[in-house]
C-alpha cells in the first residue's frame, strides 16, 4: 500500500493549485522579469503579484518582502546581514539552544570572527526563559534572534514578550517562522518583528524558494552582490516559477488558515490519543497546548526510534535520536529540554498535514502499535504473527550498516591499551599487535589461527548477507597466510519481527560460502536481538615459521591492494534504495570474493606484511601496518581502483558514519596532498566490508605477484605505493 506521510514538518507536497498556477511559467512564460520587452513584462506582472500575496500572508508592506531560495538563506541573510551591517553599535546575539541549524550554524560562524554568542536555555517545554532572557541582554547586545515555532516538538515560543523586552532594550528582533508560516496566523504589524524568515516547502510550495520579511527602516549588508535586483537587497535574477508557485501558497494559506488549523489538529490529537490508549507509557514532547496544531513529538520508551522507523515502512517520520554502536546521538532540540535518554533515544516526530486523512490516522495507529508490540513482546499479551508477503528487504531491519555495530576505532584503541599484553610465549600473535587474528603455538610445525567477525546487515537479500558475512569472516585467516579449518556461527535474530526462514536463509548463504572455502560450519551461538546481525568465528592451521603479520613492513616495499574501495558507500546507496540493478550485483559479487586465491599466490613470495582492509577503511588498515612497522608510507589517490558510482555517491553525502570515523580516525598520521577533495579523502576511509588485501612486498617481487594474482582472477590488485622509510608510520597520500 501507499506510504502514509507523516512528516510535513519536514517537507510538503506542492499543493495541486500551486502547481497549477506555475505551470505556464514552466512552459510559456520564460522572460527575464528585468527585460523590457513583452516577455520581461509578463513575468515582472507575476512576481509584483507573488510578492503581494506574501504581504497580504504577513500583513505587511509589499516592499518589505525579498524573495530568497529557501528558509536557510532568508536566516543568513537576516542574521549575518544586520551585525555586519551594524557591527559598530555592538557584538552580542542572543539566541536559544533549540534553533534549526540555519540559525546555530550562523551564530557559530560568527562567534568564530568575533561575536559573542548566548545561547538561550529552555525549560522541559521548550520554551525560553523570559528572565534569562532579560538577564542576557548588555549594553552591547544588537540582535536577538528566537525561532517562532519548534520544528521537532512544535513549541510556540512567547514572540509578543520577547518583543516588549528587545524594543524595551532597543534591539533588533528575528524570528524564524519557517515552520510556524501558513500554519498558525503570522501578523508582523501585530507581534512588531523586525525580521522574518519563511521556507516555501514548508507551505506547500516548491523547494528552493523562501522569503525574508525585512521591516522598513532595517539595514541589511547584502550577502550576494551583482544587479539591483530585489530592491537592490539580494542580487540574481528571480526565480519566477517558485516565486510564482509561493505567492499562490501564501494565498492559499491565508485562506485556508482556520480550516487547516483545527483539520491537521484533529488529525494530530486523534494520532496521539489512539496510540496512548494502546501504549499507555508514551511520553509526550513539547508543550501540551501551546504548539503548532500539526506537531506530535512523542517518546517511546525502551524502543529506539530508528529501529521502529525501520519496522513500520508504511509510515514515513522522522526520528528525534540516532543510536550507534558508540552512543546515542540525539537531537540538539531533545538535549536542551533535558528529556531523559531512555526516552530521547525513542522519540519520533509526526507531523500532519492538509492532505492526510482520517482513514490514514487510523491505519497509522494500527501499524505503529502492532510494530511496538513486537519490540516490546514481554509487554503484551498477544501473540505477534508475522507476515512477509513481499520480498524481505533486509537493511530494512537495522538502524546502522555493517560495521555500524562495532566500536569506533577510536574508542577501541583506548579499551585495548588498558588491557595486559598476553606472557604465554606460545601466542605468536595477540592484542600486542592490531592483527585481526590470534595465534596459538601448538607445536614447531603447528599453530592455531582464530578470528571473529560480525556485523549487521549491508545487502536486502539474506542469503548473500550471509554470504558475504562469511567471506569477511574468513579473510582475516587469509591475510594471516592461514588455512581455515572449521567455523562457527554467531547470530543475532529479532525473532519477533523477522520469520525464521530468513535466518536460514543467512546461514545457508554462510553454508554455502564455507563450503567454497572448504571448511564446514560446525554449530555457534544465537541470541534474541532487535536487529539481525551474523558473523563467524573461523580456526585456521598455520605453520610457525609463515605467519603473515601487519607489523613486518619495510622500507622499499611496494604496497598492493586487491580489491577496488567504496563498498560501504555504495552498501548504504543500496540501503537507500539509489543504486541501479547493475552496481548492485557487481558489489555483492565482489563482497562475496574469496581472498583465498590471493592468499594462495602470497604462499609463493616473500611477502613481509598483509592485512585485510574492512571496517577501519583503507587508509584505517594502512595505518595499522604502517605503525605497527615503524615504517612510513605513501599512496596514490590516482592508483587506487574506485567503485563505479562510489565517488558520485560520496559527492551527494551518501556517507557511512563509520567512513567519517575512520577519517577522524587517520587525521593525527595523515599528510594530504592539497589536491585531494573531501570526497576523495573520504573514500581512502570507506569502511569496506569483505574487503580486499593490504599487501606489502619488496619492490623487486611485485611486479610479477600483480601478473600472477591477474592470471588467477585477482584481476583488481594494484599497486597503489610503497613504504619509504623507518619512521612513526605516517602516511602521504598524492594525487
Amino acid at each position: 500500500m501507499k506510504t502514509i506521510y507523516l512528516d510535513y514538518n519536514a517537507t510538503t507536497p506542492i499543493d495541486p493549485e500551486v502547481a497549477d498556477e506555475m505551470k505556464p511559467y514552466l512552459e510559456q512564460y520564460f522572460g527575464n522579469p528585468s527585460s523590457i520587452h513583452s516577455y520581461g513584462i509578463k513575468t515582472k506582472n507575476a512576481l509584483i503579484k507573488a510578492r503581494k500575496q506574501v504581504a497580504e500572508l504577513l500583513n505587511c508592506n509589499s516592499d518589505e518582502i525579498v524573495f530568497t531560495s529557501g528558509g536557510t538563506e532568508s536566516n543568513n541573510y537576516a542574521i549575518k546581514g544586520f551585525v555586519f551591517a551594524n557591527k559598530h553599535k555592538g557584538n552580542h546575539i542572543i539566541t536559544s539552544s533549540i534553533e534549526h541549524p540555519a540559525v546555530i550554524e550562523v551564530c557559530k560562524f560568527l562567534e568564530e570572527n568575533g561575536f559573542i554568542i548566548t545561547y538561550l536555555q529552555v525549560n522541559e517545554y521548550g520554551e525560553i526563559d523570559l528572565e534569562e532572557l532579560k538577564n542576557a541582554i548588555t549594553s552591547h547586545t544588537i540582535l536577538i534572534s528566537i525561532m517562532h515555532a519548534n520544528n521537532e516538538v512544535g513549541t510556540i515560543q512567547p514572540i509578543t514578550e520577547i518583543l516588549r523586552i528587545a524594543k524595551k532594550n532597543n534591539i533588533t528582533f528575528h524570528t524564524d517562522a519557517a515552520q510556524s508560516t501558513g500554519k498558525i496566523k503570522i501578523d508582523v504589524k501585530e507581534l512588531g518583528v523586525d525580521l522574518l524568515s519563511i521556507a516555501g516547502h514548508k507551505l506547500y510550495a516548491p523547494k528552493g524558494v523562501g522569503v525574508l520579511y525585512i521591516k522598513s527602516g532595517i539595514k541589511l549588508q547584502k550577502l550576494i552582490h551583482g544587479a539591483d535586483h530585489e530592491q537592490n537587497k539580494r542580487a540574481g535574477t528571480e526565480n519566477i516559477l517558485e516565486i510564482v508557485g509561493l505567492g499562490k501558497a501564501c494565498e492559499i494559506a491565508k485562506r485556508d488558515i482556520e480550516n487547516n488549523y483545527l483539520y491537521t489538529k484533529n488529525l494530530r490529537d486523534r494520532l496521539f490519543s489512539g496510540l496512548k490508549k494502546i501504549i499507555p507509557d508514551l511520553k509526550l514532547n513539547g508543550h501540551t497546548d501551546n504548539r503548532l496544531p500539526n506537531t506530535l513529538s512523542i517518546s517511546f520508551p525502551e524502543i529506539e526510534a530508528n529501529t521502529l522507523l525501520s519496522e513500520i515502512e508504511e509510515v514515513a517520520a522522522s526520528a528525534g535520536a540516532a543510536c550507534h554502536s558508540e552512543g546515542v546521538d540525539v537531537s540538539n532540540v531533545l538535549t536542551a529540554m533535558n528529556i531523559p535518554i531512555e526516552y530521547a533515544m525513542g522519540t519520533i516526530r509526526f507531523s500532519t498535514g492538509k492532505f492526510n486523512t482520517t482513514e490514514e490516522i487510523d491505519q497509522a495507529i494500527n501499524f505503529i502499535s502492532k510494530a511496538v508490540k513486537k519490540l516490546k513482546p514481554e509487554k503484551s499479551q498477544a501473540k505477534i504473527s508475522i507476515k512477509h508477503e513481499q520480498k524481505i528487504k533486509l537493511t530494512h531491519y537495522t538502524k546502522g550498516m555493517g560495521c555500524a555495530c562495532k566500536l569506533r576505532p577510536q574508542e577501541l584503541e583506548q579499551v585495548l591499551k588498558n588491557l595486559s599484553l598476553p606472557d604465554n610465549p606460545n601466542i605468536l600473535i595477540g592484542t600486542n599487535t592490531a592483527d585481526d587474528a590470534a595465534i596459538y603455538k601448538i607445536n614447531d610445525n603447528t599453530a592455531i589461527v582464530q578470528t571473529v567477525d560480525f556485523f549487521t546487515p549491508i545487502v536486502d537479500d539474506p542469503y548473500c548477507f550471509g554470504q558475504i558475512a562469511a567471506t569477511n569472516a574468513l579473510s582475516d585467516i587469509y591475510a594471516m597466510g592461514g588455512k581455515p579449518l572449521f567455523a562457527l556461527n554467531i547470530v543475532g535474530f529479532p525473532s519477533k519481527r523477522l520469520p525464521l526462514s530468513v535466518l536460514s536463509s543467512i546461514l545457508k548463504g554462510a553454508e554455502d560460502k564455507a563450503k567454497e572455502a572448504g571448511i564446514s560450519i560446525l554449530g555457534g551461538h544465537s541470541v534474541e536481538d532487535t536487529e539481525p546481525k551474523y558473523g563467524m568465528v573461523v580456526t585456521g592451521i598455520i605453520h610457525p615459521d609463515k605467519i603473515i603479520s601487519n607489523a613486518n613492513a619495510n622500507p622499499g616495499d611496494d604496497i598492493i591492494l586487491t580489491k577496488p574501495i567504496g563498498l560501504g558507500i555504495i552498501s548504504t546507496a543500496i540501503k537507500r534504495g539509489l543504486t541501479n540493478k547493475e552496481t548492485e550485483k557487481y558489489v555483492i559479487e565482489l563482497m562475496c570474493e574469496l581472498n583465498n586465491k590471493a592468499a594462495n599466490i602470497m604462499a609463493n613470495f616473500p611477502v613481509n606484511s598483509c592485512t585485510d582492509v574492512t571496517g577501519f577503511g583503507l587508509l584505517g588498515h594502512l595505518k595499522e601496518m604502517s605503525q605497527a612497522s615503524k615504517t612510513n608510507a605513501e599512496i596514490f589517490y590516482d592508483k587506487v581502483l574506485v567503485i563505479p558510482d562510489a565517488y558520485d555517491f560520496a559527492n551527494a553525502n551518501i556517507v557511512p558514519g563509520g567512513s567519517l570515523n575512520n577519517l577522524d580516525f587517520v587525521s593525527e598520521i595523515v599528510e594530504w596532498n592539497n589536491n585531494l577533495s573531501q570526497t576523495e579523502r573520504i573514500l581512502l576511509c570507506d569502511a569496506q566490508t569483505s574487503g580486499g588485501l593490504l599487501i606489502s612486498i619488496p619492490n623487486n617481487y611485485s611486479e610479477n605477484f600483480i601478473k600472477e594474482l591477474k592470471k588467477n582472477n585477482v584481476v583488481n590488485a594494484t599497486i597503489i605505493g610503497k613504504f619509504t622509510n623507518k619512521g612513526e608510520g605516517k602516511i602521504s597520500v598524492y594525487k
